[in-house]
């Protein structure tokens, strides 16, 4: 996700200090003007708005110094913001530490995956500090056509799970419905015709059901990373005595997803456990395993290597 969001900051102008520990990374961005970094040190020393973009909470800290002697020096006299999804317990101490050292926060979780990261068509919602929220709104711009000021933290990634666990219930039942389909030899084409002509078409809807329709598990947003929203999810609700009951079915399946050897696809591969479960059913009834009437034509099956689930850019201006 950092690298085309940083593309998109690039090609608007913003002038750009990126660091990658992916050193190789960083090329399209040096190309698109920017400077590249040799550690996150350098990031710190020339800039003042530093934008980060990690995997989860280890990675911020380790860039950040925290825990070490060096974090002031980082931090004092800078606005930091957090651009990932972590916990909301680990942003509200993050806020509170960076602001002891001298530093301005700010957490701007974006809704989206890599296609809408490319098109610069995030969503992102912006909590923390008013004079941080102001300094930062202006650079989402290039990468968001939307920005929603949550007020403080950690209401932005509060909101953030919110909408998580509407897109992880929404492809986890089309890619029900889609299987429901196959497997009674419906036309496919046809069922996803009907579903786009519907109350129920939708942008998320008009990506994955191609996916679907093609078997193709080419990772927009990876079954390991929907593990990980769906475990912050449930976490939070357990916190606040919370049901999620559609949650806790959708996290069985992607968890099976990846115990299938699928955890580095697409999140409609989490088809493969739905898969599985209905050759059980069968089996448990005494019927062979039979297959769709009206197969789905094979298409890509994951051979391009996934994006690492432990991105690690860091962008700053």
């Amino acid at each position: 996700m950092g690298r085309p969001m940083a593309l998109n900051l690039a090609r608007a102008g913003v002038p750009l200090v990126v660091w990658n520990r992916t050193p190789a990374r960083c090329e399209p961005l040096r190309a698109a003007g920017a400077s590249v970094a040799a550690d996150p040190a350098e990031v710190f020393d020339r800039c003042r708005t530093v934008l980060l973009m990690l995997a989860d909470g280890a990675a911020i800290d380790a860039v950040l110094g925290r825990g070490t002697p060096g974090f002031a020096a980082r931090v004092a006299g800078r606005v930091i913001v957090h651009m990932g999804t972590t916990s909301p317990e680990y942003s509200r101490e993050l806020a509170a530490d960076i602001r002891a050292a001298g530093g301005g926060y700010a957490e701007a979780p974006v809704s989206g995956s890599r296609v809408p990261a490319e098109q610069g068509r995030l969503v992102a919602m912006l909590a923390g500090d008013e004079g941080a929220v102001a300094a930062v709104r202006p650079l989402l711009a290039p990468m968001c056509h939307e920005v929603f000021v949550c007020g403080a933290v950690p209401e932005a990634l509060l909101t953030k799970l919110a909408v998580n666990i509407f897109l992880i219930t929404t492809v986890t039942g089309l890619v029900e419905a889609f299987h429901f389909a196959e497997r009674h030899g419906l036309d496919l084409d046809r069922f996803l015709a009907v579903v786009d002509a519907g109350p129920m078409a939708s942008g998320v809807s008009r990506m994955k059901a191609p996916k679907l329709k093609d078997h193709d598990f080419a990772v927009q947003a990876g079954v390991w990373d929907v593990l990980k929203n769906n475990e912050l999810i449930a976490s939070a609700a357990r916190r606040a005595a919370v049901a999620s009951p559609l949650l806790d079915v959708c996290h069985a399946l992607f968890a099976q997803t990846a115990r299938l050897g699928h955890g580095g696809e697409d999140m409609v591969a989490v088809l493969r456990a739905v898969e599985a479960r209905t050759r059980a059913e069968g089996e448990a009834r005494g019927e062979p395993r039979d297959e769709p009437r009206d197969p789905a034509p094979t298409g890509a099956r994951g051979e391009e290597p996934a994006e690492s689930r432990a991105a690690t850019g860091t962008v700053a201006s």
